[in-house]
C-alpha cells in the first residue's frame, strides 16, 4: 500500500515537470543531456523527464534599455553628459542565449562605446543640431554588432545631451541675446512696414483727392461749355426767327436800317469790349452817319445864324 502510494507521488511530480505551458511572445529553449535541442513556442510543451532541461525562457517582444548617463567629449574638448535608450528584439533565441553570456550586458557597452567614438567627433554646436543623424549611426553600428547575437537593433534616441553649467549659461545668454535680437528686426520691420502703408495711403488718397478735383473741373467746364453752347443757340435761333420774319415781311430798306439800330441796341448792352456787326448793317449804318452828321453841321448853322450880336461900346 505505501509502494503504491509513493508510485503516485512520483508519477506525479514527474508529469508536473514534464508539462510545460510557454506564454505568448515568449519561447522556452529546451536542451537535451546538457546540449541546446529545439525552441518550443507558446502553448503545452512536454519535456521528457531526467533527459530534457528547460534552460530558459526568452521574450521576443521589442525591448527597450535605458543607458546610463555617459560623459562624451566632444572634438572642441566640452565635457558633455549624454542619455541614450535602446529599442531591440531577438530575432534568433538560440543566438541570444549561447552566443552571449549577457544580452543586455553586451548591448549597453557596445552603445556607450559607439556613442564616444561618434560624438567625439563632433563639435558641440554640431551635436545639439544632429540629433538624429547621431542616432541613425548609433542604429547601424549597434545593428550590426549585435547581429551575431541574434538580436535587431530598432531605433536608437538621445533623451538629453547635458553640457556644463558654466556652457549653459553662456548658452542661455546667446539665446536670450538671440531673442532680442529678432524682437528688436520684427520691430523695426513693423514699424517699416506701418510707415510704408501709411506713407502708401497718403499716396493714394492724394491721387484720389486729385482726380476728384480733376474731374469736377473737367464737369464745370463741360456744364459751362454746355450752358454757352445753349445760349448761343438760342441766340442764334432768335436771330434766325427775326431774320425770316422780316424776310417774309419783304420789309423796305428803311425798315431794314431800323432793326438794324435796335439789334445794334440790344449787342451794345452785353460786356463784351468787342461787337461783330454784320457785313449787310455796314450800308444802313454809314447813311445813317452821314444823316447824324448833315444833322448835326444844320444845327451849327442854325445856332451861328440866331445868335444875336454884341452892341458896340460908344465911347
Amino acid at each position: 500500500m505505501v509502494f503504491f502510494l509513493l508510485l503516485l507521488i512520483i508519477l506525479i511530480v514527474v508529469a508536473f515537470t514534464s508539462i510545460r505551458v510557454v506564454k505568448q511572445s515568449e519561447v522556452l529553449i529546451i536542451e537535451r543531456l546538457g546540449r541546446f535541442h529545439k525552441i518550443a513556442d507558446a502553448g503545452l510543451t512536454i519535456i521528457v523527464p531526467f533527459i530534457d532541461r528547460a534552460s530558459s525562457v526568452v521574450s521576443l517582444k521589442q525591448q527597450t534599455m535605458d543607458i546610463p548617463p555617459q560623459s562624451v567629449i566632444t572634438s572642441d574638448n566640452v565635457t558633455i553628459t549624454i542619455d541614450t535608450v535602446v529599442f531591440y528584439k531577438i530575432t534568433d533565441p538560440a543566438k541570444a542565449v549561447y552566443e552571449i553570456q549577457s544580452l543586455k550586458k553586451g548591448i549597453e557597452y557596445l552603445s556607450v562605446t559607439t556613442i564616444r567614438d561618434i560624438v567625439g567627433k563632433m563639435e558641440l554646436d554640431e551635436t545639439f543640431s544632429s540629433r538624429d543623424e547621431i542616432n541613425d549611426k548609433l542604429r547601424v553600428k549597434l545593428d550590426e554588432a549585435t547581429d551575431p547575437w541574434g538580436c535587431k537593433i530598432d531605433r536608437v534616441e538621445i533623451k538629453d545631451i547635458t553640457p556644463p553649467a558654466d556652457i549653459r549659461d553662456a548658452m542661455e545668454k546667446q539665446m536670450n541675446a538671440e531673442r532680442n535680437k529678432r524682437a528688436l528686426i520684427l520691430e523695426a520691420e513693423g514699424e517699416r512696414q506701418s510707415a510704408i502703408t501709411l506713407a502708401e495711403g497718403r499716396k493714394q488718397a492724394a491721387i484720389l483727392d486729385a482726380e476728384a478735383d480733376r474731374e469736377s473741373k473737367i464737369r464745370r467746364a463741360t456744364g459751362e461749355a454746355e450752358a454757352i453752347k445753349q445760349v448761343a443757340d438760342a441766340k442764334a435761333k432768335e436771330i434766325q426767327m427775326v431774320y425770316d420774319a422780316i424776310k417774309n415781311a419783304d420789309p423796305d430798306e428803311k425798315l431794314v436800317q431800323l432793326k438794324s439800330l435796335e439789334a445794334l441796341k440790344e449787342v451794345a448792352k452785353g460786356d463784351a469790349n468787342k461787337i461783330f456787326i454784320p457785313f449787310e448793317a455796314t450800308g444802313a449804318l454809314s447813311s445813317l452817319g452821314a444823316a447824324a452828321e448833315a444833322l448835326k453841321t444844320s444845327g451849327k448853322n442854325t445856332v451861328t445864324h440866331h445868335t444875336p450880336k454884341k452892341p458896340e461900346n460908344n465911347q
